[in-house]
């Protein structure tokens, strides 16, 4: 007999989409701290934010307004909605963690391959709550909703392309390290976001 899929509860969707910005926001301090960059809108806020002086949360915010309207066309109200609460929410996380958290001594690799399984893990919890931090993931999701490609692979292509861009801005050291990063993140999504096995939608 097929077990019915049950659905998330308010309580389920906010504790979720509050842990996952969470760890989104404190795998960007670990990059922060080690000047890394990474993929996506994330990957283009840290590099506009490395050649400039403006808070890297407004950046974040800014960048992801064109998402909203695609999301809203192509994934729904209130995947856009949930998604537009959860940017707004990683943007000012992001300011006010320095005040709450400090690193005295943070190995590079360590930063890259945490921060990165970290923001996978986020990242994850959100897409499982109907939700995401717009850019990239918005149309991975789609993709992997119209075309059946798998969101991980496609966040990957677009987020080694950013990356590029941002081996102009940092050190080859540091570039192969952010590289590592993106692996671990992508790997967590591709490796735990497959259509069909999660029931909680």
């Amino acid at each position: 007999m097929p077990q019915k899929h049950l659905s998330h509860t308010l309580i389920d969707d906010l504790q979720g989409m509050l842990t996952g910005v969470i760890f989104v926001a404190l795998a960007i301090q670990l990059f922060k701290h080690a000047g890394l960059i990474t993929g996506g809108t994330t990957g283009l806020a840290f590099i506009l934010f490395y050649l400039g002086d403006i808070p890297y949360g407004l950046i974040l915010f800014v960048l992801n307004v064109p998402f909203y309207l695609f999301a809203y066309k192509v994934l729904g109200k209130e995947f856009t909605l949930k998604t537009f609460a959860c940017v707004a929410s990683l943007a000012l996380i992001t300011e006010w963690m320095p005040h709450w958290i400090s690193f005295g001594k943070l190995n590079p690799i360590f930063a890259g391959l945490m921060g990165g399984l970290m923001a996978g893990v986020g990242i994850l919890m959100l897409i499982r709550h109907k939700a995401s931090l717009a850019g990239v993931t918005v149309l991975a999701l789609y993709l992997q909703k119209t075309k059946g490609w798998r969101a991980g692979h496609v966040q990957l292509v677009v987020d080694l392309v950013i990356l590029a861009i941002g081996a102009a801005i940092v050190s080859w050291q540091q570039l192969i390290i952010s590289i590592i990063g993106a692996f671990a993140l992508n790997l967590v999504i591709a490796t735990n976001h497959k259509t069909g096995r999660y029931m909680g939608m």
